[in-house]
């Protein structure tokens, strides 16, 4: 986007409010180096076609070629005999004065390429020593991140065994109590079926009494195919959940389990409802305006590009990192930083570019950055050169590297929430409605 502008030569007015004055100082900086260069490209180039032209006026000179002699007062050819002249020095003294000027600047081409040699092995030293302590950190970080995902993994095995325990136990209470319904329902129609036998005494009676029969059978093995149907569907699902590691929000699940006739028609109702969703929204292709027009717009690009790439969730978890918020104004997002110590900050997402804005508190005030994420990378825009694959990456970056030097900006102490619902609700409603509704525990934050 910064070289866009620089092309173009232009900002947006709208884009350029949302720059604070350090922003817009370097990006005038930037502009006015870009105005310099194109002007030392023209003038470059219109001194070459000068020397061009200088040169071909010279071979045109040089057809009439003709000496001239100086002369003196009396007439003659002035001649200049060297050492006879007055004020002129002595040969040998010329000659000393040369040799001694040629050996002051040998020698100080000789210690020039010292100085060179000495800087590039002291550059070389500190570089080599840099390079090892970058890489023994790299290691010991390494190394712990390898024993938290062993630990992660133990836990979260234990975890899937102690549910499939109790999936298979309410799994058999839920047949248990299916079954004792199908024996309860059969003792009734039993009974009605034999009353009404025995209160009929016509051929009328008979017929109305065999209908009966048959409405009632053919319901029974209605309810009962819609019963085995709910039990595969909620079997499938469970095993799917497990399969992919959400085991956390699993136990709702398993919480009062009652398959009364009602519950057993909306479950097997339901169990077409994602695979529907699914390829409606597979059928619509997605395709990013130039810039952000509407939030509706807004909030499709959101799900579209930044849900896969894990923006505004936690490193290696499924909630929502506590620093994230939806589409809010830099005015509520000075009101949530108002009381809050030097080094606190939030993430919204922006209405002006295809990326995000960091809302800073200082201790004379706010600064906002804006976060370019219109590409495959997460950056400052004319900030910071630096670029991220994530924004979870970004914000732990300069959690212990400042921002700017001038300003010297850490992030400290995330902003949350003060709403309920929270404000980013929108940008993850569709997603956490869609075929797991017990993923709205994963995504909330603790």
């Amino acid at each position: 986007m910064l070289q866009q502008i620089l092309r173009d030569m232009y900002i947006d007015p709208e884009l350029l409010a949302e720059l604070n004055e350090e922003q817009k100082q370097i990006l005038f900086y930037k502009m006015r180096e870009e105005q310099l260069r194109r002007w030392e490209e023209r003038e470059e180039k219109a001194r070459m076609e000068e020397a061009v032209l200088r040169r071909t006026a010279r071979r045109k000179q040089s057809d009439g070629k003709h000496v001239q002699w100086l002369c003196g007062k009396d007439g003659e050819v002035w001649v200049w005999v060297m050492g006879e002249a007055p004020g002129d020095k002595p040969y040998d003294q010329i000659s000393e004065e040369l040799i001694a000027e040629r050996a002051r600047q040998q020698a100080q081409k000789e210690a020039e390429e010292l100085w060179r040699q000495k800087e590039a092995e002291i550059t070389k030293k500190f570089r080599d020593a840099m390079a090892q302590e970058k890489a023994r950190i790299a290691a010991e970080k390494w190394k712990i991140e390898i024993e938290d995902r062993k630990a992660a993994k133990l836990e979260e095995e234990k975890i899937q065994e102690e549910l499939k325990k109790r999936e298979e136990e309410e799994r058999q209470k839920g047949e248990e109590q299916i079954r004792q319904q199908e024996e309860i329902r059969a003792k009734e129609l039993y009974l009605s079926l034999k009353q009404a036998q025995q209160h009929s005494q016509h051929s009328d009676d008979d017929q109305e009494w065999e209908e009966q029969l048959r409405r009632s059978k053919a319901a029974d093995e209605e309810r009962s195919h819609k019963a085995r149907r709910a039990r595969d569907e909620y079997r499938r699902q469970s095993l799917r959940a497990i399969q992919k590691g959400i085991v956390a929000g699993l136990s709702n699940l398993f919480q009062g389990t009652s398959l009364n006739n009602e519950q057993e028609t909306k479950l097997n109702c339901n169990s077409a409802s994602p695979l529907l969703s699914l390829s409606a929204a597979s059928s619509n292709i997605w395709e990013r305006p130039s810039r952000p027009f509407s939030r509706e717009v807004i909030i499709r690009w959101f799900k579209e590009e930044q849900v896969p790439r894990r923006a505004g969730f936690e490193r290696n978890t499924n909630r929502i990192a506590q620093w994230f918020h939806g589409i809010i104004s830099r005015q509520e997002a000075e009101e949530l930083l108002m009381n809050k110590s030097e080094g606190t900050f939030l993430v919204r997402v922006s209405e002006k570019i295809w990326g995000y804005a960091l809302s800073y508190r200082q201790q004379s005030g706010f600064k906002h950055f804006l976060v370019d994420a219109s590409g495959d990378f997460y950056s400052f825009l004319g900030v910071d050169p630096n670029r991220h694959a994530t924004l979870t990456d970004l914000i732990d970056f300069h959690k212990e590297e400042i921002i700017t030097s001038s300003g010297g900006e850490l992030l400290l102490e995330p902003c949350g929430q003060q709403k309920n619902p929270p404000d980013y609700s929108p940008l993850f409603e569709s997603i956490l409605d869609f075929c797991c509704p017990w993923r709205k525990t994963l995504l909330l934050p603790l």
